[in-house]
């Protein structure tokens, strides 16, 4: 691997060849924060999925990605008179010493849950910082991930339950309501008490340390390869999948199980 000095220069040429791009390349040449912005959402999945799958030669190439559009907007910001990277650097230096006192300064942290408490106090505390303990959660992020980030927010700050246990009485309660507004068919109601439901789930994913997304993601990708030997099956016996029964084709999707598909 390569030393501290071999990185310095690596990040130093590459903030030289975007100079080179933004002044010479009409295409770089002409972009903005918001032509850029749908691209960025882009590599931000691309990243997740090489993530997903551990691919360490697809990780390396999507972080390149995202490290582009990093200095990308830096450059832009820049050209305007507002920032360079440099000051984004030390703002997120100066960040990252304040809100680890435990490593910085003299606050004990052993375990990463009073970490994680320090930091949202930290941040409600320093200057420009979040005004409540809600205000860190883009209002962007997927709804799986922003209900995610909402309930460790609240944890952090003291609001959850005592026991663990106890939030499947919640999940309990919020499908019983489901069901309720189902039967009485209220399209409003159904939604709300569907919100609820998936909510608690994902409360109690939380409490027993389960990533939703990664889990639901996995879940996407298992569905994916069992209906395409499905499908695979199907097309040998030269059948649609319209001519088959539900009995038939649920063999063929128990065949993939045993397969590990």
């Amino acid at each position: 691997m390569s030393n501290r000095a071999e990185q310095m220069a690596a990040f130093g040429r590459l903030l030289d060849i975007m100079d080179e791009l933004r002044e010479k390349c009409p295409w770089d040449r002409k972009q903005t924060n918001d032509s850029l912005r749908a691209n960025t959402i882009e590599e931000t999945y691309e990243l997740c999925d090489a993530l997903m799958r551990d691919d360490q030669t697809a990780i390396k190439k999507e972080l390149g990605d995202m490290l582009l559009h990093i200095i990308f907007y830096a450059k832009i910001g820049d050209e305007k008179g507002a920032f360079d990277i440099k000051a984004v650097c030390e703002a997120l230096c100066e960040k990252l010493i304040f809100r680890h006192p435990h490593v910085f300064g003299d606050v004990n942290a052993e375990t990463a849950g009073k970490v994680a408490q320090n930091w949202e106090q930290l941040k409600l505390k320093e200057k420009g910082g979040n005004k409540t303990a809600l205000a860190g959660v883009p209002t962007a992020l997927p709804s799986l991930i922003k209900a995610q980030r909402i309930q460790e927010k609240a944890r952090n700050v003291g609001f959850d339950w005592e026991k663990r246990e106890d939030v499947w009485d919640k999940v309990a309660e919020e499908l019983d309501e489901l069901k309720y507004e189902i039967i009485r068919t209220d399209d409003e109601g159904k939604e709300a008490e569907f919100g609820d439901f998936l909510f608690s789930i994902i409360n109690a994913a939380r409490l027993y340390q389960i990533n939703p997304d990664n889990a639901l993601e996995r879940t996407n990708q298992k569905f994916i390869r069992r209906f395409t030997y499905l499908e695979a099956k199907v097309a040998v016996q030269g059948k649609s999948l319209k001519e088959m029964t539900l009995s038939e084709m649920d063999a063929i999707w128990d065949e993939a199980k045993q397969k590990g598909l």
